[in-house]
């Protein structure tokens, strides 16, 4: 299976939960991947960034890595999260990670330093170059300042080797659409924004990495299963369910509240 069909559908960003001494929470992680699978998610997201990984020593990550590839058992495949804005130190934790038992590496674009387009370029060019696992770019201007442009997405899918796709939360659905319209033809393009899942699969995108899919991986993965098949009526119907789900878990504050207390809670939602 290509790694094009293997990320077809809904990967989920997992969160890492805590418990009150803020050491990791290993059994509630172990719930958490347990409950996605079984909702299921096509695939899992170690050490995204809503894994709290900015504040999680090199120690926590690789075990939460190994954790992760122990507690999923082969179920469904595992990416994982290796980003930040420290291009040589990136090399570095690529070169020495235990990514044996992942598909692809999902990286985000540097946050705070704001660097231009051809910066941007030359940092996932050079990641790429070492990385061991095809690499995913991540593009969430809203929470590194700063946007990866079209044509920066383009010139480094067809012209660097090793760069498979990208994560795309920029919310401009122009800025998507161009993409789409002139990426490699296996370049793979899923949505990074809950919201938008819909008519960014509408406009030909292939799934979605998610969040609130840690709370409501069925509703999320029949969802976006709907969009695939070109049921985009039924889909709707998920969809405003999911709406409302989001706002009642507090979606801007869900992160952080979820791995503050070490669980991950379902808000009590009718969904018929």
């Amino acid at each position: 299976m290509s790694l094009r069909q293997t990320l077809r559908g809904t990967g989920v960003a997992l969160i890492t939960p805590f418990r009150p001494d803020y050491s990791i929470d290993y059994d509630a992680l172990g719930k958490v991947i347990d409950h996605v699978i079984t909702g299921g998610v096509e695939y899992v997201v170690s050490l995204g960034t809503t894994g709290e990984t900015p504040t999680l020593s090199k120690e926590e990550k690789i075990a939460i890595a190994n954790f992760t590839y122990e507690k999923v058992a082969g179920r469904v495949p595992v990416v994982v999260g290796i980003g930040g804005n420290n291009t040589a130190e990136l090399i570095d934790e690529l070169k020495s990670f235990p990514l044996g038992k992942a598909v692809a590496v999902l990286s985000a674009s540097p946050y705070y330093s704001k660097p231009s387009q051809e910066g941007l370029f030359q940092h996932y060019k050079a990641l790429a170059a070492v990385s061991p696992k095809p690499l995913l770019l991540y593009n969430v201007p809203g929470r590194t300042g700063r946007n990866l442009a079209a044509a920066t997405t383009l010139r480094l899918a067809k012209e660097v080797g090793n760069i498979a796709g990208i994560k795309e939360a920029s919310g401009d659905m122009a800025q998507c659409m161009e993409i789409l319209r002139d990426k490699p033809k296996d370049f793979i393009l899923v949505s990074g924004d809950d919201a938008l899942t819909l008519p960014q699969i509408a406009c030909g995108m292939e799934g979605v990495i998610s969040v609130a899919a840690n709370s409501f991986p069925r509703l999320f993965t029949d969802m976006v299963r709907l969009c695939l098949k070109g049921d985009f009526v039924a889909a709707k119907g998920l969809n405003d369910k999911l709406i409302l789900s989001s706002t009642a878990s507090g979606a801007g504050e869900r992160r952080t509240a979820g791995k503050s207390e070490g669980l991950c809670f379902e808000p009590d939602i009718n969904y018929d």
